[in-house]
């Protein structure tokens, strides 16, 4: 079968699902669908045998992500299918024609596109070269606290593999003409055999996927396309991240190669601990000393809150050592942009030293509270 076939399968509706449909979703369907067909649960059926052979072939290409990002790039830009040959249309001058190895659009091979997705490409069809996605890149940056609860921009220097800047990636000496690869026929992938039935398809080790060789290597990167970038970006840094958080910046790695899209960046944050506040969650936290008669009689106190002024908080009469009081809206920012609350833990101090005027008072406490044992039934409890 031709690649021009493929544009008139939909493996969506053999499947039984959406094009939208997540993976999941598509895994649901092909096993069931598996279960309902397979040759050993219908024996002799030849209508089963090959409705499961369209199923697994429908899978094969949707239920792998690559493949399937590449099977509905080629539906949309192709969906009306492939005619049979000549005539124009299709956006493309002159049409498609048949000769050759391969569908062809004003000289244009076909077949070149798809050549990733079912294994095209070669020296009859053109021997275009596979657009490759570049790298992911992985790095890290260290904020202040107040900088990851409100936001921030960091500046990050950036040392990558790239595209050799004097042979533009192609491997080969400026000036020179490249021919098709003949180890892997101008695949860019070959095969090896791993025994009995079973086969592997790997880069190919003289070209390196790229299809064409060069008799003369570029002088710069010996041959391999490579070399290094550097370049500092600009990054945002969203409020209310968490310590050890990652950011990926789609399309921010390693340009791809051909054509391909860029890989992406991933950032991991790291915050520096601050000297009043705590986080927990999208709540902020603070530790409030309080005197003994604030406690126990009330009062109002004033406490600093992050990037912004003081808050007077009521302590209640009564108000026992680490209870937590909570002011509202003054927290961490959330992603739909509102903020966590300010959660603040009362903390009863005990003086190290008492003048005489204050052990006279406490003493004068001690007698006035002598009939009450806090530690009344404790014994009793814990027997």
């Amino acid at each position: 079968m031709s690649n021009a076939d493929w544009a008139n399968k939909d493996f969506y509706q053999v499947l039984g699902v959406d094009k939208d449909a997540d993976a999941a979703t598509i895994k649901k369907a092909y096993r069931k669908l598996a279960r309902e067909h397979h040759p050993d649960s219908r024996p002799g059926d030849k209508v089963a045998e090959e409705r499961f052979k369209q199923v697994a072939e429908a899978y094969d290409v949707v239920g792998d992500a690559e493949k399937r990002k590449e099977y509905d790039q080629m539906r949309s830009m192709f969906a009306g299918g492939f005619p049979a040959g000549g005539g124009g249309g299709y956006g493309f001058p002159g049409g498609f024609g048949g000769g050759g190895g391969g569908a062809t659009a004003g000289g244009f091979d076909i077949s070149d596109l798809f050549g990733n997705l079912f294994g095209g490409g070669g020296a009859g069809r053109g021997g275009g070269r596979r657009a490759t996605r570049g790298a992911d890149l992985e790095t890290e940056a260290t904020i202040d606290f107040t900088e990851a609860v409100e936001g921030t921009t960091v500046a990050l220097r950036m040392s990558s593999d790239a595209a050799c800047p004097t042979c533009k990636g192609s491997g080969g000496k400026p000036g020179t003409t490249p021919h098709v690869c003949p180890t892997c026929d101008g695949a860019g992938m070959v095969t090896s055999t791993m025994g009995g039935a079973f086969s592997m398809n790997e880069t190919c080790p003289e070209c390196h996927g790229r299809q064409l060789v060069y008799d003369e290597a570029c002088p710069t990167c010996h041959g391999s396309g490579r070399g290094r970038s550097s370049r500092t970006l600009q990054v945002r840094i969203p409020a209310g991240v968490k310590g050890g958080q990652r950011i990926r910046l789609k399309g921010k790695g390693v340009p791809g190669e051909h054509g391909g899209p860029a890989g992406d960046l991933f950032v991991t944050v790291h915050v520096r601990h601050h000297a009043v506040f705590g986080r927990k969650g999208d709540n902020l936290t603070l530790t409030a000393p309080v005197t003994f008669d604030e406690a126990a009689l009330g009062a109002e106190i004033k406490v600093p809150t992050l990037g912004g002024s003081p808050v007077t908080l009521r302590i209640p009469p009564g108000t026992p050592n680490g209870r937590v009081l909570r002011v509202r809206g003054r927290g961490a920012t959330r992603k739909d942009g509102t903020r966590g609350d300010l959660l603040v833990t009362v903390e009863v101090q005990v003086p190290a030293q008492l003048d005489d005027a204050a052990r006279a008072a406490v003493t004068a406490y001690r007698q006035a509270t002598a009939g009450h044992d806090p530690r009344a039934g404790l014994f009793e409890r814990s027997s």
